[in-house]
């Protein structure tokens, strides 16, 4: 049975992606990233002399700054820079460019797509907060494509979908905000793209490194089943194989840029 939707696409359809990089001048690296109507600008700086308090000097500090559309940043978006400065820790090399840091600026500037109160699920720990289904997906994405942008040493980058349940059970993907407030439940996943693997020379990757069937971050919301759960993992799956793709002839297609970060 296919799902109707108010935009006309299928429960597996993305809303357009689109990605540009190297589109701000003072900053070692930068990004956009939108999805339909949902758009993330990302800036990073550094690697800087120095890491923040109570950080390991051996290894370089991601610091994570969220700039709301408007109004002024609140208990939100700090669990949205804590969210994005967990999964980015997890893709870069820290140890390349030890007692550094390295800033990551976050700029709203559209949003449409939502999901409240989530409860978020790391490899290694768990904890509740509240998120947007949509804008954090986006924000990940526009934070890799800056890293790369910035020449940052990476395990890997990686891709960030919304899947939702539907009252009926049906999973569908990149919701809106207008479905999303139709839905039983959500799961929101980081994926590692493994066919892209940013590493310097010399560098060796450790066991256990590997993550072409893992996952980085994931986070739910509501109640759902496990079957229901591994349903959202495996069309999540499916969805960051196609947005690899698009990530992938993106970067190519931008690759010229990337001899104006060298040095």
């Amino acid at each position: 049975m296919e799902i109707g939707r108010d935009d006309g696409r299928t429960a597996n359809q993305l809303r357009p992606l689109a990605c540009s990089r190297n589109i701000l001048n003072r900053a070692h690296g930068s990004a956009s990233w939108s999805q339909g109507d949902t758009k993330v600008l990302a800036a990073v700086y550094g690697p800087k002399a120095g890491t923040k308090k109570n950080e390991n000097p051996e290894k370089a500090c991601i610091e994570v700054i969220w700039k709301p559309k408007t109004g002024q940043i609140g208990k939100p978006e700090k669990e949205y820079e804590m969210i994005l400065k967990r999964t980015l820790k997890s893709i870069c090399l820290l140890n390349v460019n030890p007692n550094t840091t390295i800033s990551i600026i976050v700029q709203v500037v559209s949003d449409d797509g939502a999901v409240s109160f989530l409860n978020m699920l790391f490899p290694l720990c768990m904890m509740s907060g509240s998120n947007n289904g949509s804008l954090l997906p986006c924000a990940i994405n526009a934070a890799c494509a800056a890293l790369l942008d910035a020449a940052i040493p990476l395990k890997h980058l990686a891709v960030a979908i919304c899947c939702c349940l539907t009252e009926s059970g049906y999973v569908v993907l990149d919701p809106t905000k207008v479905e999303e407030q139709n839905m039983k439940a959500f799961a929101y996943l980081v994926f590692p793209n493994s066919v892209i693997s940013i590493i310097p020379e010399g560098s060796a990757q450790m066991e256990g490194e590997r993550m072409e069937h893992g996952i980085i971050t994931s986070v739910t919301h509501g109640v759902m089943s496990v079957d229901d759960y591994l349903h959202c993992l495996e069309r999540g799956q499916a969805a960051s194989a196609k947005m690899s793709a698009f990530l992938r002839r993106s970067l190519q297609s931008q690759a010229p840029n990337d001899s104006s970060k060298a040095g």
